[in-house]
Parts: structure tokens; sequence; C-alpha cells
């Protein structure tokens, strides 16, 4: 569906994107996950016309579309501020593609309560300012109005951010949902990994203007190809030397010489070790009650480590207690130490 074929952005004397490929199925729903200046949002402007690359093209359904006007690119787009007329109406929001286009009247209008439906926007909400509205309902005008032209994509840009976290959390589920109803092939960009795990089908992780990786949530959560990867994708561990030694003492396959590392969730507390797992003693430093999960800070072998244990409400250990650290060196993740990058 969308091919990004080796694009090289530069501004100036700055190389902002070096050599990006980057193959999009359609109907799939596609993050660009990474830090702030990694090159997740100059990609999508490049994608949509905002920017033109220097090197590489973009191929969109076999049609090269690399120099085609950003109007003429048939993306449909949701910016993080949405970029709304605050003194027109919602319904003159949604149309205004469509008027563009210079539609029949009552094409515009059954094309805008069509979609305003598919988005759970009521006909009085149609009739009020965009600024009397809420920010949720303001993000569902944005995606409303970059839907009703037909697009074959939309690209999304960081569209939750100005939201409180609660909203955030109620609105990807129902963007989830809306994405899978249409069925249109979606691109979303954000530095929020919760948000790419629980929205994506694939997910490509950027750092400083390169792909490190790309992936279903699992791949790059559970089988981070890069150290960069494995540190910015959720909490994580790293084993040191004490601790290594001790795990390779009691049988582990781990090199020393590599940056080791293990998920929180992957080391579990005063359970009875299966075949393959070691048990090491510890001491619970603190702790932090989340309700459904417990998180411990444990010190094994002189170093601290966090451990996420599902809440039974029955086996909570204080701070001070001894306890047994339970490892699989199977779940340890390990780098070679000359490709270490900085996490930003």
């Amino acid at each position: 569906m969308i091919r990004l074929n080796d694009i090289v952005v530069k501004f100036g004397d700055f190389t902002a994107l070096h050599g990006i490929s980057v193959h999009v199925k359609e109907g799939e729903f596609f993050t660009f996950l990474g830090p702030s200046g990694c090159g997740k949002t100059t990609t999508l402007r490049t994608l949509t016309g905002f920017i033109e690359p220097v090197e590489g093209s973009i191929v969109v359904g076999g049609k090269d579309i690399t120099h085609v006007p950003i109007e003429d690119r048939n993306i449909g787009i949701v910016f993080q501020s949405y970029a709304l007329f605050p003194t027109m109406t919602v319904y003159d929001n949604i149309a205004f593609g469509l008027k563009i286009k210079k539609m029949k009247k009552a094409e515009i209008d059954k094309r805008v309560r069509e979609i305003a439906k598919k988005v759970d926007l009521s006909d009085e909400q149609l009739r009020k300012a965009v600024s009397q509205l809420s920010g949720g309902q303001q993000q569902r005008v944005a995606i409303a109005r970059a839907l009703v032209t037909g697009p074959a994509i939309i690209c999304m840009d960081e569209p939750l951010s100005n939201l409180d976290a609660k909203l955030r959390v109620q609105l990807r589920n129902e963007l989830k949902k809306m994405q899978k109803d249409f069925g249109i092939t979606t691109i979303y960009v954000t530095h929020d990994q919760e948000e790419a795990l629980t929205l994506s089908d694939r997910i490509a992780v950027f750092n400083n203007g390169v792909i490190e990786q790309i992936g279903t949530p699992n791949q790059v959560y559970n089988h981070s190809e890069t150290e960069f990867v494995c540190n910015f994708i959720g909490d994580i561990n790293r084993l040191g030397d004490g601790l290594v030694n001790e795990l390779i003492n009691r049988g582990a396959a781990i090199d020393p010489g590599k940056h080791n590392y293990i998920r929180l969730e992957r080391i579990h507390v005063n359970v009875g070790p299966r075949e393959g797992e070691i048990a090491l003693e510890g001491t619970v430093e603190s702790l932090e009650y989340y309700g459904l999960y417990i998180k411990y800070y444990i010190t094994v072998c002189g170093q601290t480590i966090k451990v996420i244990e599902k809440n039974d409400g029955v086996n909570i250990y204080d701070a001070g207690q001894k306890v047994k650290a339970v490892f699989n060196p199977r779940d340890v993740m390990a780098y070679e130490a000359a490709k270490e990058t900085e996490v930003q």
C-alpha cells in the first residue's frame, strides 16, 4: 500500500532522516514511535507532502507520489493541535474539504451527516461552534474532517497528546475501533510507548533519524532488536556484573561481555522455580502499590532490581522482608556493548 524507499531529508547541513524505508500494508494501523526529535513527524510530513526528500521515493498503491502536491495525494491528516476553525460550526469544519472540491450541497450534507454519525457526533453538536466542544469531541471533529473526503490513507500526528490521561485511554480505544470499522490504512505518530503498543498492528521505532526496528507490539517489546529499543519500550532492568556472575555460577548461559536486560514482569517473587529457572535470595527495599499489580524494588547480589507482580491480595511483601527472586535466563535480552545507544 505505502512504500517509503530510502528516504533522506535534510534541513541545510543537518540530515534529519537517514535512508528511511517502510512498507505499510493496506488497512494496517502502523505507528511511528520514538522520542522528540527522532524523525517520526518528519517522516509523516514527507509522506503527506509537506516536506520533499532529497533522496528516495514514496509509492502509494503502486503510484510514485514523491513530487505530487499535498492536495492530490488523497491522504487525510489529523494534526496534534487538530487545526480546526474555532469560530466555524462543527458541520462547516467537517464540510470544508468537500466545499473546496466544489461538491454539490446535497452530497456534502449527506457525507457530513454520515461521517458525523460514524464518529459519534450528534446533530446538535454539528450546529455548535468547535470552541464549544470538549477536547475529545474536537478530536472526533478532526477525524471526521480527515475521513469525509474518502482518503485512501489517514495520518495522525500525536492526536491525543493535548488530552488528559483518562480521556486519552478512552479515545485511543475509540480510535482503534473506528480504524477497524473504516478499514482505512492509518499512520500514527506518538512518543507514548503504551499508546503505540495498544493501538498498533506494527510499530517503527525511530532514533536519531533512523529506524531501529519494525515489528508487531510483541516483537518490539519482547524481542527488541537493539539496545535502544529495549530501553525505550517499557521499563526494564539492566543486570549488573554481580547479578550476571551469580546467574552464570548457577548455570545460566549468559555472556558477561554483553549488556544484559530483563523485563520487570519476567521476574517472580517467592515462587517455586520451574525447569530452567533460578531463584536468588533478595531483600525488599520498597514497594509501589498500584492495585492491579505491585512494583517491588528488591536488592539481589548488591543490585536493586524492579519486579512487577500481579496483586492477589494475599502475598504482599513488606520492606525489609527476605524473598526469592526467580529468573529464567532465557528471558534475558543481550546486546553487544559497542552498540549501546544513549536513551533520550
